[in-house]
């Protein structure tokens, strides 16, 4: 009789206890209306008048699957994102809406069209986190209505037709020709200044130029197989032929 009773016991008792894990809130509904949020540990219920919902509030990834949109500049991309979000009330998670993890997805998804829709192509490669952080503001305010807090959003990969991926490598490659002329002209520009300065100083100093003339004969004369012309102005020969003469005339 007894092991009766206590097999009975036992099987109310396994009737009457919930566990609910750290990780995980019990929304507790008595005869269909809403009644409190059960905290981890065993919990008593009273069967048939009283049911339990489990709810996950650790933070989840949803991966925000590829979305086909058109930019501001009417470029068609292809985004897609993950979405880090939490529950932070229970109750609004069951009671609010009905499979909160997909409704999550489904806004995420019109509203990261929305936001690629206005903004630039160049804002969307170069400004990715600005562009997130709209997302997750504007997602956020939304679920809050439902218990949800969105921790983060992060846009994975932005993929463009082929033509348009062509036509960008093309504008970086002009825009690197373009920086490469302008070094070039700045060198140049440099260098003639610079030459120009020695010129300056050459035609100011008196005898600089013959000497310069002098040096290059030098550096090039190093090499034998070289034929060195240059001009040497009328009043040196004069010079060198007077000289010359004068020579002669005192060795007779």
């Amino acid at each position: 009789m007894w092991i009766y009773l206590i097999i009975v016991i036992g099987v109310l008792l396994l009737a009457f206890l919930k566990q609910v894990n750290q990780y995980e809130r019990g929304v507790v509904f008595t005869m269909g209306r809403y009644s409190y949020v059960m905290q981890p540990g065993w919990r008593l219920l009273i069967p048939v008048f009283q049911t339990f919902h489990k709810v996950d509030i650790r933070v989840k990834a949803v991966d925000v699957p590829d979305q086909k949109a058109i930019t501001r500049d009417n470029v068609p991309v292809t985004v897609n994102a993950v979405i880090y979000y939490k529950v932070a009330a229970a109750e609004k998670a069951i009671i609010e809406v009905e499979n909160f993890k997909y409704a999550i997805s489904q806004y995420a998804q019109t509203t990261m069209r929305n936001i690629v829709g206005e903004a630039t192509l160049d804002e969307l490669l170069g400004q990715r986190e600005k562009i997130a952080d709209r997302i997750r503001e504007i997602v956020d305010a939304e679920t809050d209505e439902w218990g949800i807090k969105v921790n983060n959003v992060e846009l994975k990969d932005v993929s463009l037709p082929e033509s348009m991926e062509r036509t960008i490598a093309k504008q970086a490659e002009a825009e690197r020709e373009k920086r490469a002329v302008i070094i070039n002209s700045e060198g140049e520009l440099a260098a003639a200044a610079n030459i120009a300065a020695a010129a300056k100083t050459l035609a100011e100093t008196p005898g600089a130029l013959h000497l310069r003339t002098l040096q290059s004969i030098n550096d090039i004369s190093s090499d034998q197989s070289n034929t060195i012309v240059f001009m040497t102005p009328l009043e040196v020969l004069k010079a060198f032929d007077g000289f010359a003469k004068k020579m002669n005339n005192e060795n007779k």
